[in-house]
C-alpha cells in the first residue's frame, strides 16, 4: 500500500513598498525588506502550536527535531520547516508559535499561527457530514485569522500603526486545505460523493481570507495516480481563484506550488542529493511498507534511517529538513513561485 498526502498551493502577500532584501545565504547581507514574517496553515507549517496544547504528542519526542535543533521542538520534522528557511532567507529570527507567546514583545518580528491538523472548513462543517471529529482540532483558518486580527491589535493599538504593520509584512497563507479532504479519505468516506465536491469550499475559504494493489493505479514514481490528479485539480482551482482575487498596487500575490516541488524530487532523487530507492520510504517509522504501515508512526522506538539529508520522507506524511530545504530554496528564488518571494524584495 502506498499512501500519499499531497502538497497543495501556497499564498505569499508581499507588500512591494518595502526595503531591500537582505537573504542571508540566498543574498546579500543587509536589513531585511520585511519587519516581519506572519504564517497560517498546518504541520507542514506549524513550529510549536500543536505541541502546546497536546503536551503529551509525539511531535514533542525524539527523534523529532534532531537535525537541526538536537531536540523536539514541536515541528514534525527532524529540522527546519520551509516557514525557517524562510525567516533565514530575510534574516529574521523563527516566529513565534501564537500559543506560546503573550506579550507584544513575543511577537515582534511577527507569529506563526499554524496548527497540525487544521483544516480550511471550520469544524462545524465536518460536524454536519457526521465526521468524527476526534482528531479534528478546532483551529481551522477561520480560528487562525481571528488569531492573526488579535496580535495584530497588540502591536498596533491605532489604525495607523496596524497599517504600518501590514505594508511591513510577508504573509505565508498554507499550506492548508489538504485536512479538508485528508479527514474523509481516512474515515473511508467516498471520494466522487463526498470528497470531490469540497474542493470548491476548500477553495472558497481560502478565497475569502488508500490504498490500491492495482499496479496501474501508480505513476513511474510510485506514487497513486488519481490522487495526484486530485492534487492537480486543487492546483487549477486555487490558481483560478487568484485570478479573481483584486489586487492591490501596494501587494503582490506570490503562488508556491509544494506539489511540483515535491514532485521533481520523487521523480528524479539522485539528482537533487536523496537515495533512489529511499524516494518513498520514511525515515522514521515502523518498519511497515515504505517504513511507514501505519499513519505518522515515528517515535521513540520507531525504525530510524541513518541518514534524514538522503531521504525525502520524514515521517510518512511530512518531509525532512532536506526536503523542506529544497522546496523552500524553490520558494524563494524559483522556479517554485510565481514570483519568486525574494523578486518582491527588489528596489
Amino acid at each position: 500500500m502506498v499512501r500519499l498526502f499531497f502538497f497543495l498551493l501556497l499564498l505569499v502577500l508581499c507588500p512591494y513598498d518595502a526595503a531591500v532584501v537582505s537573504a542571508g545565504r540566498y543574498g546579500p547581507p543587509g536589513a531585511s525588506c520585511y519587519k516581519r514574517l506572519f504564517s497560517l496553515g498546518d504541520s507542514t507549517t506549524d513550529t510549536g502550536n500543536l505541541a502546546s496544547v497536546a503536551p503529551n504528542s509525539s511531535v514533542l519526542a525524539f527523534p523529532y527535531g534532531e537535525t537541526f535543533f538536537h531536540r523536539p521542538t514541536g515541528r514534525f520534522c527532524d529540522g527546519r520547516l520551509i516557514v525557517d528557511f524562510i525567516a533565514e532567507a530575510l534574516k529574521l529570527p523563527f516566529v513565534t508559535p501564537f500559543l506560546t507567546g503573550k506579550t507584544a514583545a513575543d511577537f515582534r518580528h511577527g507569529a506563526n499561527f499554524a496548527v497540525s491538523g487544521a483544516t480550511a472548513l471550520g469544524q462545524q462543517f465536518f460536524r454536519d457530514m457526521g465526521l468524527d471529529l476526534a482528531i479534528l482540532p478546532p483551529f481551522s483558518l477561520d480560528v487562525q485569522l481571528g488569531w492573526f486580527e488579535r496580535v495584530l491589535h497588540l502591536l498596533g493599538p491605532t489604525e495607523k500603526e496596524r497599517q504600518d504593520i501590514m505594508s511591513s509584512s510577508l504573509f505565508l497563507l498554507g499550506e492548508i486545505g489538504i485536512n479538508d479532504y485528508n479527514y474523509p479519505f481516512l474515515q473511508n468516506r467516498s471520494f466522487a460523493d463526498e470528497i470531490r465536491p469540497l474542493l470548491p469550499k476548500v477553495i472558497d475559504k481560502i478565497e475569502n481570507a488508500t490504498k490500491s494493489d492495482d499496479p496501474g493505479t501508480y505513476d513511474a514514481a510510485g506514487c497513486i495516480r488519481w490522487l495526484n490528479e486530485f492534487a492537480e485539480e486543487h492546483n487549477r482551482a486555487l490558481r483560478r481563484m487568484l485570478r479573481r482575487v483584486p489586487r492591490s498596487p501596494a501587494v503582490a500575490v506570490v503562488y508556491a506550488d509544494y506539489y511540483a516541488a515535491v514532485q521533481e524530487i520523487t521523480r528524479d532523487p539522485l539528482k537533487h542529493g536523496f537515495r533512489k530507492d529511499a524516494a518513498l520510504t520514511a525515515c522514521c517509522g515502523d518498519g511497515g511498507p515504505h517504513n511507514s504501515g501505519v499513519l505518522i508512526s515515528c517515535n521513540a522506538t520507531s525504525v530510524l534511517c541513518p541518514d534524514p539529508s538522503e531521504h525525502i520522507s520524514w515521517d510518512g506524511v511530512h518531509l525532512t529538513e532536506a526536503a523542506y530545504r529544497f522546496v523552500a530554496r524553490g520558494v524563494l528564488d524559483g522556479p517554485y513561485a510565481a514570483p519568486p518571494i525574494l523578486s518582491t524584495c527588489a528596489c
